[in-house]
């Protein structure tokens, strides 16, 4: 009896979940009795606390780019390019950013589909909301605007599956970014990240623009050394924030097409033995905006690259 007693007490809201529950009701006129029995049956998961503690973009970057440079994701890449060559070009056409940047995203993010997650995300979202202080207030923001969501787009709340942060479907869009920047690219009058690879590559490709893609603009140049007596950048997404004059007179030689660009941002990557620099441009920046990191832009330009060749 005290074991059941216990069991059932884990799934009942605290107080924070039932201020979240009556603020849904005032705000967005929810049921107060449905949310609340939703919100019970979205367990606390442990594992998702572990999970998001540690990373990958705390690796350096020569452990990192081997998760995400791998033959098997490159070779998928250059499949998942040829399938859907038209979507791709159709995306391109439309919002400037070109097919295999957007393949690489999605290989990044679940091996073109591959790896969604398994997380329910109301769980994920609940659990971190509420029992990871660190990020409360971002996990009730996605909380909040997950619940929109499925409101909006027919959803069971309970049934979409994700990663332990909650990000969904091929592309990985947390909730606000699906509201957002989500399209419906195949026309059928939804939006579908899951099982729509039409829905999936438009909307990565409309995420990039509306964060400012420069379509034919150069994203990173790689530099034979650091240029001496200028500022490197940050490890979280950096703006590029040294002017390309700067960087020539530095005695750096550049190509004529980066040297016709404005400002780049100076950037390390810790290699096993060795330190590579690199410029990153506006359109590198905006990779970073999908995930505030440089490793990850990296991984994501580096990979397109490979799809490419």
């Amino acid at each position: 009896m005290l074991l059941l007693l216990a069991v059932t007490d884990s799934w009942a809201l605290s107080q924070q979940e039932q201020k979240f529950v009556t603020r849904m009701v005032e705000k967005h006129q929810f049921d107060s009795d449905q949310l609340t029995q939703q919100l019970q049956k979205a367990k606390h998961q442990p594992s998702i606390i572990k999970a998001i503690s540690r990373p990958a973009e705390a690796m350096p970057w020569y452990k990192y780019r081997k998760i995400f440079l791998k033959p098997e994701r490159i070779e998928n890449g250059k499949k998942f390019m040829r399938k859907y060559h038209m979507e791709l070009k159709q995306a391109q056409q439309t919002y400037g950013v070109p097919p295999h940047i957007i393949t690489a995203i999605i290989g990044v993010e679940t091996l073109y589909g591959k790896n969604t997650g398994g997380y329910a995300v109301m769980e994920a979202l609940r659990t971190l909301a509420f029992g990871y202080p660190k990020r409360a207030k971002f996990f009730r923001s996605e909380l909040e605007q997950y619940l929109l969501m499925a409101r909006e787009e027919g959803l069971e709340p309970l049934t979409p599956k994700g990663s332990y942060a909650g990000a969904m479907g091929m592309p990985q869009f947390m909730p606000s970014s699906f509201r957002k920047y989500a399209v419906d690219f195949d026309g059928n009058g939804k939006r579908d990240l899951w099982s729509s690879p039409s829905d999936v590559i438009g909307s990565v490709g409309n995420y990039f623009s509306r964060h400012g893609w420069r379509a034919g603009e150069a994203v990173a140049f790689k530099l034979e050394q650091q240029p001496p007596g200028l500022p490197l950048g940050n490890r979280r997404g950096q703006k590029p924030n040294v002017s390309i004059s700067k960087i020539s007179k530095s005695g750096i030689t550049l190509t004529a097409e980066v040297s016709a660009l404005d400002k780049a941002a100076i950037l390390k990557y810790k290699q096993k033995n060795k330190q590579d620099y690199w410029l990153g441009f506006h359109n590198f920046y905006v990779i970073t905006r999908y995930n505030h990191s440089n490793l990850y832009a990296m991984a994501v330009y580096q990979l397109a690259l490979e799809i490419l060749e």
